[in-house]
């Protein structure tokens, strides 16, 4: 069984003493390949060298909404210099609309704009983000599709109400669910998530942050997707097996990540434990 964690941050510095072990932990759970978000292009340098270092890890560049204050033209065009930079960038962001811990909303949806034009100039999907902001992200999406064109991607770490999931699946897009579809009180997530049709389903862990039930409180890691993966199978009533290979197809149709066999991971021949 094979699993991919649509959405990391493991150059994190929480993860600076033991990322060999945590990737022993993540290859051990089945977790194959991995999607590595960027917050700003700061980070590139060491996303590069962690996509250089494991042959399973493929990343993106962009922009957060939180950090769209630093948005300038000169930035604009070294974000488009760097998402060409690498053969292993496979997204654009994570880039988006967050009305919860900021009001600058026009730098936002300014800094939104451009990344979606760089996502389809490039034919690369985006990573989005999205927290109290559904409708005007939903807007502005469907003003970019009737101005510009179609655009890619994914709602990450997805925590709307049925209602605004229907709104980005009729835009055509993924959507990935986080830790957070374990949360007792997460209902209108879990709702969400049995909505979404099988074709258009993604699972991370958005780590270091929301780790799942039962691992909430600690710090997050790619081996925890496996548990996203169990509830995502639980709530959908299929088994982690049937989810599992839906989700890693998606994962590999959106991203273009290449197949993979056993041979290319050796310790997913190894049992899944949990603690």
């Amino acid at each position: 069984m094979q699993l991919i964690d649509t959405h990391v941050h493991v150059n994190f510095s929480t993860f600076e003493s033991d990322l060999e072990a945590t990737r022993d932990r993540w290859q051990a759970a089945g977790v194959v390949q991995l999607v590595h978000s960027c917050v700003t292009p700061d980070e590139y340098p060491s996303l590069a060298a962690l996509a250089d270092r494991f042959r399973e890890l493929y990343f993106a560049v962009g922009l957060h909404p939180l950090e769209a204050d630093r948005w300038t033209p000169e930035l604009a065009h070294q974000l488009r210099q760097l998402a060409q930079s690498h053969p292993k960038i496979v997204a654009i962001g994570e880039t988006g609309l967050d009305f919860y811990k900021a009001d600058n909303r026009s730098q936002q949806q300014q800094a939104f704009w451009a990344q979606l034009e760089m996502a389809h100039a490039l034919q690369k999907p985006v990573i989005i983000h999205c927290r109290d902001a559904a409708a005007a992200l939903a807007d502005q999406l469907r003003n970019f599709w009737d101005r510009i064109g179609e655009v890619r991607g994914v709602m990450h770490c997805w925590g709307g109400e049925p209602q605004e999931t229907q709104w980005f699946l009729d835009l055509g897009f993924y959507i990935s669910f986080s830790g957070t579809v374990t949360f007792k009180k997460a209902t209108q997530i879990q709702e969400s998530c049995q909505i979404c049709p099988s074709d258009r389903l993604l699972i991370e862990t958005d780590c270091p942050f929301l780790a799942p039930v039962p691992k909430r409180g600690k710090r997050n890691e790619p081996a925890y997707v496996r548990h996203v993966a169990e509830q995502v199978a639980h709530l959908r009533g299929v088994s982690l097996e049937t989810l599992a290979r839906q989700t890693t197809e998606n994962a590999r149709s959106l991203f273009g990540l290449p197949q993979l066999t056993l041979s290319d991971s050796p310790l997913l021949a190894q049992s899944w434990t949990k603690e």
